[in-house]
């Protein structure tokens, strides 16, 4: 069997430091908002090439405190991608403002600048740019579009720990970024977790506040806050396999490497494009094809794991009824969901089994069993 992703074999190549990690939280008698959350922001910033991180509860969270800490709010709109997981939709919903779609650029799936200007009202504040499967938007064109307008860039860069764009971490390539440290992330926790970002200071203050009830000294509240914070155990965890990371995440690229090798020829399969700016961290490892249900079944059939990133756009979701954004309003989104498969990848994998995969993708593919 090949699973999707061996998070406890990645857990057991780590086992003795995340014992030591947890041992070493439950020995200090702090549980919350202590010394191990202080380090983790300190290292990540660092990493990141930012001056600031705050740790908060998830990446959903994150983008949202920052939307909040904008004090953008009730009657402003929010430039999100049409293909992306719904919590950066989500994100401008908590803070009270309205998600505006865009479409993709079909080869990367990631928000298209050029649609981007059409997309923009006097109620326009902020472009949330993901870093969809791990690889980075258009930056420079995003920031270019903001600046003459006066809007702030966020980062949704949940998939992309440690990703480059022309040769800088992602992270520092807006305003702000949120960042999710779900387990399956590159840089997982072993719950839940996520953090900001930022280089402005007077942001990263006040979502700190917002995180924390909106207080800044213990039962003096300045504004009403939210509970989201991250934890002294998952950001002793953190720690630990945020030294692996790099070396994780080339083991990623080296497997993508064999799986675009292989299947770059194959009629009626699609592969990941790599812009000539962009060194992505291969968080998930998409193709598209027409028939990608039984694609999916065949491999499930030979006991290949694979996860469909995402079966349903956010604006088809009864969640977001009231947009009115009916089917055909925004097709390249639709036409994605229906035909990405994510293949197995992970930095448990090995090469021989990449070969398998594909193996076992282009006989189905040129039989069609």
């Amino acid at each position: 069997m090949i699973p999707f992703l061996e998070l406890k074999a990645m857990n057991a190549r780590c086992r003795e430091e995340l014992v030591e990690a947890a041992t070493r939280v439950i020995d200090s008698g702090w549980y919350v908002l202590g010394d191990e959350v202080t380090h983790f922001e300190n290292e990540f910033s660092s990493y990141c090439g930012a001056e600031h991180c705050v740790g908060v509860a998830n990446g959903l969270d994150a983008l949202h405190l920052i939307l909040r800490a904008y004090n953008i709010s009730e009657g402003d709109e929010v430039i999100v991608p049409s293909n992306t997981y719904i919590a950066t939709w989500l994100a401008a919903s908590y803070a009270g403002a309205t998600p505006i779609p865009v479409e993709p650029d079909e080869a990367t799936y990631n928000i298209d600048p050029a649609r981007i200007e059409e997309a923009i009202t006097s109620r326009t504040k902020a472009i949330i740019a993901v870093h969809l499967y791990g690889q980075p938007a258009d930056m420079d064109s995003i920031n270019e579009i903001a600046q003459k307008h006066g809007l702030k860039v966020i980062e949704d860069a949940a998939q992309a720990h440690g990703a480059r764009y022309k040769g800088k971490r992602v992270g520092t390539l807006g305003d702000a970024a949120g960042f999710s440290f779900y387990p399956g992330k590159n840089l997982g926790a072993m719950g839940d977790g996520g953090a900001v970002t930022t280089n402005d200071a007077e942001l990263a203050e006040k979502i700190r506040i917002l995180g924390n009830y909106g207080s800044q000294i213990k039962y003096h509240n300045v504004v009403k806050g939210f509970n989201s914070r991250l934890d002294e155990l998952q950001a002793a965890f953190l720690r630990v396999k945020l030294k692996r990371l790099d070396a994780w995440n080339e083991h990623r690229k080296q497997l993508a490497m064999i799986y675009n090798k292989q299947l770059s020829e194959i009629a009626g399969l699609t592969v990941p494009l790599v812009p000539t700016w962009a060194d992505p961290v291969w968080h998930v490892f998409v193709v598209r094809l027409q028939n990608r249900d039984a694609l999916q079944e065949h491999l499930n059939q030979q006991e290949i794991g694979t996860v469909i990133h995402y079966p349903i756009p956010p604006h088809l979701q009864p969640a977001y009824e009231e947009l009115g954004l009916k089917e055909g309003r925004l097709p390249i989104a639709e036409n994605i969901h229906k035909q990405v498969l994510s293949l197995p990848i992970g930095p448990m994998m090995e090469d021989d089994q990449v070969s398998h995969v594909t193996a076992v993708v282009k006989k189905f593919i040129s039989t069609g069993n």
